[in-house]
């Protein structure tokens, strides 16, 4: 079993916290989000995974150098071969594909790396394909499916009257890559495009009018990183997630001087906290320093310096330093103080 992950997506709406780092390596309650995803599909796929393949964006397009060797180090974790490809131009999600061709075989996982999930559910793999979908309240903001007997029966894009209120929420099984190869390869060699665009749902309707039977996967969780608010969300979700699970994710070397956690939280290591009110759902990454402050419901990197603050629903990024009784500010393009 492989996983593959279009990942080339500059995270434009995420800035500043994207300026120096892919959104996708953004990270969440101590983990990188693409780490969450692959994990989280690992724990419903009951198959070895074999590969784990990402496409990224160019250099050029704010992929720093580094974040190769980040991703295989993720694969390693987690027992598989690692692959990194490059998509030089952005021609739509089965461009995305292409351009992860040569692993693009045998059967697979495509994870669009914008989303986490929690499933209670276990694919069969027998299954010809899966797509991973989610009960919406405003399907005509989503791709959504239709169902008759247990198989999806039709793909539609952001329906302007009710026709289902299962959206698609960008993670699809294909029992035979080799094939969604094949149909990608068609579409890009007769130029068949939409909104200059070459689709995945046009792959997906033709593997369907070919015969083949696609179930769904329906998630419990569908948490959202795209923006700001929805990331300080999902770092709640998550951080409620794993305090379900039994884990504790405060460090032991934290440093508490005068200072209350209140869980969950994740509290990287070399932490010090004083005079300091910390959580819930609150992650602070690592060599962090907290002076003086209240802080929930927030994500904030590592290398932070944050005194006389009182924050609520704040996303701080790597290295900052911010001082709630500022009168003198350096702060860059994107920045928000509100």
């Amino acid at each position: 079993m492989k996983i593959i992950v279009p990942m080339a997506g500059i995270g434009s709406r995420l800035r500043p916290h994207t300026l120096t780092v892919p959104k996708p390596l953004t990270v969440i309650a101590g983990k990188p989000i693409v780490q969450r995803l692959v994990e989280d599909i690992s724990s419903v796929i009951d198959e070895k995974i074999d590969e784990i393949a990402f496409i990224i964006g160019p250099a050029k397009k704010g992929f720093p150098a580094e974040t190769e060797q980040n991703l295989l180090t993720i694969a390693k974790e987690l027992g598989a071969k690692g692959a990194v490809y490059v998509q030089e131009e952005a021609l739509g999600t089965a461009h995305a594909l292409y351009c992860a061709k040569d692993s693009l075989s045998g059967p697979c996982v495509v994870a669009y790396a914008d989303t986490l999930f929690k499933a209670n559910f276990t694919l069969d793999a027998n299954a010809d394909g899966a797509i991973w979908v989610k009960k919406v309240e405003d399907p005509s903001a989503f791709g959504v499916v239709k169902l008759e007997d247990g198989f999806i029966t039709d793909f539609i894009e952001k329906p302007k009257e009710f026709v289902s209120d299962l959206a698609i929420i960008g993670i699809y099984y294909f029992k035979d890559g080799d094939k969604v190869r094949e149909e990608i390869q068609y579409l890009i060699d007769n130029d068949l495009r939409e909104n200059n665009e070459y689709q995945l749902t046009n792959v997906l309707e033709t593997l369907k009018q070919d015969g083949a039977k696609f179930i769904p996967g329906t998630v419990d969780a569908w948490m959202d990183c795209g923006k700001k608010d929805p990331t300080v969300d999902t770092n709640k979700q998550v951080l409620d997630f794993e305090q379900e699970a039994g884990n504790n994710l405060v460090s032991e070397d934290v440093i508490l001087e005068n200072s209350k956690i209140i869980q969950p939280c994740y509290i990287g290591k070399n932490v010090v906290l004083k005079d300091s009110k910390i959580g819930p759902h609150v992650s602070i990454g690592d060599n962090g320093i907290v002076l003086n402050s209240i802080i929930s419901n927030s994500l904030i990197q590592t290398n932070v310096a944050i005194s006389n603050a009182n924050l609520n629903k704040a996303m701080i990024g790597h290295h900052a330093k911010y001082n709630g009784r500022y009168t003198s500010v350096s702060i860059g393009d994107y920045t928000e103080l509100i």
